[in-house]
């Protein structure tokens, strides 16, 4: 088969698309054909290094396609089965080998791309929201990066729950996709200072919870945005990784600090189906839009990267073997 292939870690040069060697799957897993596979910044780290990574590696992490085979203690899974996966390394290929306590079953009504481009992103804004900082009627929550995958989900996901969003955005289209998507005040970041317009919005008071996925470029900011015994939920580093610091800052409002990880409220079968789930269940009933900005074929990859990295991409991105 075809795959994505890192022999060393660096920039978008290093996805080389390759011949590898079939495998079959072992007695608790299956043998997936990808028809559709999520790229995400855990991706690009993965790549880069930020992450180590035993080489030579397939990167990503999330596909959907359909069993081709399954091992001699696999149940319940039959062959022809549309499903979809995230958190095995391997989906930058024609076919990956997948845990089969992983798969997770693509409801009729959703076709392979639409299942790629909202199971990480999407569970990820359904924890967030539900689990991390459970929102409530009335909470302000305040999101950066807002017209990207998980920020326009986020939004979403938060307006559904009651809550009040402010987010963060960096061109005027941006602005628009984020209006669209629910938000109450969507906030050019490269224009006007986000602490100051949510000090405006909320009457000085601050926000209750920032759901920050960019990291070293914000958190000071975010930090000042919060109101007393506000939580700042840090889930990402698209501009690096927040340095050392020094945990009595915190104690000027009282504030709580998390970095939480998908995996560890994913870590049952039991949860990983309930949060896809309702994932599914809410795109299906119209409750929750995906956007795909772009569908890269596998060999274009790093472009793929590129646009990822570059923030110039609005929603989803995919690749297509």
């Amino acid at each position: 088969m075809r795959a994505i292939r890192i022999h060393r870690t660096g920039g978008p040069e290093v996805l080389q698309y390759q011949e590898v060697d079939d495998r079959s799957p072992g007695s608790s897993e299956v043998l997936i054909r990808i028809q559709a596979i999520g790229v995400n910044f855990i991706d690009i780290y993965h790549r880069s290094g930020v992450y180590p990574s035993r080489l030579p590696l397939i990167p990503g992490v999330e596909a959907a396609g359909i069993v081709e085979e399954t091992g001699s203690d696999v149940e319940g899974v039959e062959i022809g089965s549309r499903v979809a996966c995230t958190g095995a390394f391997g989906a930058y290929a024609e076919k990956a080998i997948v845990p089969a306590e992983w798969l997770i079953p693509i409801p009729a009504k959703l076709n392979p791309h639409e299942a790629a481009a909202a199971l990480l992103q999407g569970m990820t804004a359904h924890y967030l929201t539900t689990s991390t900082y459970p929102l409530k009627e009335g909470d302000i929550a305040l999101v950066h990066a807002g017209a990207g995958g998980v920020g326009l989900l986020l939004i979403q996901m938060a307006k559904s729950l009651g809550a009040r969003v402010i987010t963060t955005v960096s061109t005027k289209q941006k602005v628009q996709l984020a209006e669209e998507a629910g938000a109450d005040t969507v906030v050019n970041y490269t224009e006007t200072n986000f602490t100051t317009e949510v000090k405006a919005v909320t009457g000085d008071k601050g926000v209750q919870v920032v759901y920050d996925s960019v990291g070293q470029a914000t958190y000071d900011q975010s930090l000042n945005c919060l109101a007393p015994r506000g939580t700042l939920v840090l889930f990402g580093q698209s501009s690096g990784f927040v340095p050392p610091r020094e945990p009595n800052e915190l104690a000027r409002g009282s504030f709580f600090l998390t970095r939480p990880r998908l995996d560890d409220y994913t870590h049952s079968r039991e949860d990983l189906l309930w949060r896809a789930g309702e994932v599914f269940s809410k795109i299906q009933s119209g409750a929750l839009n995906i956007r795909i900005d772009t569908a890269y074929p596998l060999t274009e990859a790093h472009l793929a990267h590129e646009s990822l990295a570059g923030r110039k991409t609005t929603g989803k991105v995919l690749l297509i073997p």
